[in-house]
């Protein structure tokens, strides 16, 4: 990371960067910090290896290529913990999106690991923070009224983040950053069968329960770790139940008994869910910039017209830092 970036001295905010990593290090869903070398003009910042990349490949993937909706209960899960965790040490990530969720792997699907916290800011007890930050497609309400950031300001994130996973479909995405923001304000936002039609309506739920515009009605991370959807050990795909009952009406019309070999077939799925891999996770010690720009990224990935991420909105904002 360059020290000075567009005439700024950026160096307070690495340092910020590193110590918010330190918080963190005991936490497996936040990517750890292996060492830090400092030239005249970069800090170099070794990280854990994440070999699966950003998540936001299977986001724009096609359907067959794409996140089931298992594989999303399992990441979500993780992404909680992992906020649950910063958010009891007062941390406000502020930034939550596919670019910023790596894996351990992508064959098999790995875990998660969170990154980039330039924009984390630590919230004290009374203290009120009001910032235009983050990236437009993710950014909460009150970020746009310029009201009172909040641990509830992540969870938005979070709501548009599993919006985007079970979907592929950017909720608030307009043709520029004047009707996105508007769509978001507004909630503008569809739950329609086209874009659900096969996630089940525990997910929808869920997602209902992130994608509230008053911050203090919003499901904490600690909440939304007891939600149903989460609580499930496997999720049946809704064609399947709509399949079941089509030929439990059948049989009922011809007045033939109800199968019971239905509930045995889904049990070898079951079984085949709880069990847990063991990864092996590799460090990578990279001597040089450890990020690469947005627009770097942007030109090398086919990008569905449904869904594009903008820059983040302000750049080089003061703010509180930890050390």
């Amino acid at each position: 990371m360059r020290k000075r970036r567009k005439g700024q001295d950026c160096r307070t905010e690495i340092i910020h960067e590193i110590a918010v990593l330190e918080l963190a290090q005991d936490d497996p869903w936040v990517i750890n910090l292996h060492a830090v070398y400092e030239t005249p003009s970069e800090m170099i910042l070794v990280l854990e290896y994440a070999a699966g990349g950003e998540i936001f490949d299977q986001c724009v993937a096609d359907r067959e290529e794409a996140f089931k909706e298992k594989d999303v209960q399992r990441l979500m899960r993780q992404i909680l913990e992992g906020v649950r965790f910063l958010h009891v040490r007062d941390v406000v990530h502020l930034d939550l999106k596919p670019q910023n969720i790596l894996l351990t792997s992508d064959s098999p699907l790995g875990d998660i690991k969170i990154v980039d916290f330039g924009l984390s800011r630590i919230l004290k007890n009374g203290e009120e923070l009001r910032e235009i930050m983050g990236t437009p497609e993710y950014v909460a309400p009150e970020i746009l009224s310029y009201d009172p950031i909040s641990m509830a300001t992540d969870m938005w994130s979070i709501g548009v983040l599993a919006y985007v996973m079970l979907t592929g479909v950017s909720p608030f995405l307009g043709d520029n950053k004047q009707e996105t923001f508007l769509n978001i304000s507004q909630m503008n936002l569809s739950y329609s069968e086209e874009e659900f039609d096969v996630v089940s309506e525990s997910a929808v739920d869920f997602i209902k329960t992130l994608l509230v515009k008053k911050p203090e009605d919003r499901a904490t991370a600690e909440e939304c770790l007891k939600h149903p959807w989460l609580m499930q050990s496997s999720v049946q795909e809704p064609s399947l139940k709509v399949k079941g009952a089509l030929e439990e009406a059948q049989a009922l019309q011809e007045g033939d008994s109800v199968p019971e070999s239905n509930s045995d077939s889904q049990k070898p799925e079951t079984e085949e869910s709880v069990v847990t891999e063991e990864l092996i996770v590799v460090t990578s010690y990279t001597l040089g910039q450890c990020r690469q720009s947005e627009k770097e990224k942007m030109e090398e990935k086919a990008i569905s017209k449904r869904f594009k991420f903008e820059e983040p909105l302000l750049q080089d904002i003061p703010g509180d830092f930890i050390y």
